[in-house]
């Protein structure tokens, strides 16, 4: 019998299968947009895939998370368009859960993109300050500014979203939605 080599295919394989769909939902919590999420990631994975000989033995997710956030920049400044429409878009059903997740995603998507990916990397990633800033290559300075100026705008956009009331139920009432820090 021969030996094989171990190129880390399996390795690369059992990773993708792992963790995929996590790294789906921060591309689309990123980009808002599904099609695009997952062009993104198919992109972030062929690049892991050509070096994962050199990350494998690191932290690989880290690392795709990295190249989502900075793919997803690049690709809103190539692609940076007004799109205009003649009627307002359709209304949706008052369902209280999904319109606080309506009025997250649209306020989201009045941030620029670094300050989004700040957000989505520090409260939907539960990343540390520190971990942020290694993902998006800036320092903890520019991610704590970030943080608080993307904070600040979601108060002036989307001053539903600090409200308790506006809320679903949780078990503690002070617990912090994170809108209330730094104001």
């Amino acid at each position: 019998m021969a030996p094989t080599r171990d190129d880390g295919r399996d390795g690369y394989l059992a990773f993708v299968e792992n963790h995929q769909h996590r790294l789906l939902r921060a591309a689309y919590l990123i980009c808002g947009n599904r099609h695009q999420a997952e062009d993104l990631l198919q992109d972030a994975l062929l690049k892991l895939a050509l070096r994962w000989s050199s990350v494998r033995d690191g932290d690989p997710s880290a690392y795709v998370r990295a190249i989502l956030y900075r793919d997803s920049v690049s690709w809103w400044r190539r692609r940076r368009r007004e799109w205009l429409s003649a009627a307002p878009p359709d209304q949706v059903a008052h369902d209280r859960d999904g319109a606080l997740r309506l009025t997250m995603h649209d306020a989201l998507g009045l941030l620029p993109p670094r300050q989004r990916a700040v957000l989505v990397l520090r409260y939907y990633e539960d990343l540390t300050e520190v971990a942020t800033a290694e993902a998006l290559g800036v320092t903890v300075g520019t991610v704590k500014s970030q943080c608080h100026a993307a904070l600040r705008r979601l108060r002036e956009v989307a001053p539903d979203l600090g409200r308790d009331d506006a809320r679903p139920n949780q078990g503690s009432a002070d617990l912090a939605s994170g809108l209330e820090v730094n104001p």
